[in-house]
């Protein structure tokens, strides 16, 4: 199957995030049928925070050599590491000459702002304009950045489908009624983020969303047991839990 294709099946894409080729590689292994990547695993891996635009090189770099993997590759570009629509189009065609299948593009700022509707509308068709092939997942930070909003997210959800974007990503969207106005909104397939204890796989089944992202999960999980694992070399046992968003961030 394309990778359009998976996310039109009988349950969610569930998609898995990596941060090198090596994490990349045993999941396929495992049997996920797609793979995308962290940004936030990217970027701390580098020594460099995540979100701020700095991180450009490394994204392509592991872009290159995780389209050797036997199955589609999406990847996390940030708000496109520029403002400039023509900048952010040669990015992506650059991803597909790789054989990179997809791109999530979000509209959040460094500063916590969102970027301006008409703003990101115009990069989407930029980029949709000269890669048609790659999947453009949007994102926007409607719930991600300070309260949520449901009606600026319906109202980002349909212009950025309008405006050519295969999926529409809401990370942090949580509530039932929530989810189904944004499928109802948009005629694309929804991304939702899993988050432990408020994202069930099954409840979002139900509702009808096709694929479900692990995002930073996985790297902060491996933190947590890299961690664990050297501390019980010598015996010493200490509740050390899962680093969350911030906690990696101030690690860099």
């Amino acid at each position: 199957m394309s990778f359009h294709d998976l996310h039109h099946g009988d349950r969610p894409l569930l998609l898995p995030n990596a941060w090198d080729f090596a994490s990349g590689a045993a999941l396929v292994r495992a049997g996920f049928p797609a793979i995308g990547t962290t940004s936030l695993g990217v970027a701390a891996a580098a020594g460099k925070p995540d979100a701020a635009g700095g991180t450009r090189a490394e994204t392509i770099a592991l872009a290159s050599v995780l389209a050797r993997l036997p199955v589609p590759v999406t990847v996390d570009i940030e708000g496109g590491f520029s403002t400039r629509a023509t900048d952010v189009a040669e990015l992506v065609t650059e991803l597909a000459s790789f054989g990179i299948a997809g791109i999530n593009l979000e509209d959040g700022r460094p500063d916590g702002t969102l970027a301006p509707l008409d703003h990101q509308t115009a990069l989407i068709a930029a980029v949709k304009q000269a890669a048609p092939q790659v999947f453009l997942n949007a994102r926007t930070d409607t719930f991600w950045l300070g309260d949520p909003d449901r009606d600026e997210t319906l109202r980002r959800a349909s212009a950025f489908a309008a405006a050519g974007a295969d999926g529409i990503f809401v990370p942090g969207i949580v509530d039932d009624a929530d989810i189904r106005a944004v499928l109802d909104a948009a005629d694309v397939p929804l991304n939702v983020l899993f988050m432990p204890g408020k994202t069930e796989y099954e409840r979002l089944a139900r509702l009808g969303v096709h694929r479900v992202s692990t995002g930073s999960l996985l790297f902060r999980k491996a933190l947590q047991t890299t961690v664990a694992t050297a501390l019980a070399v010598t015996g010493e046992v200490r509740d050390h839990p899962v680093p969350s968003y911030g906690d990696v961030q101030d690690l860099v």
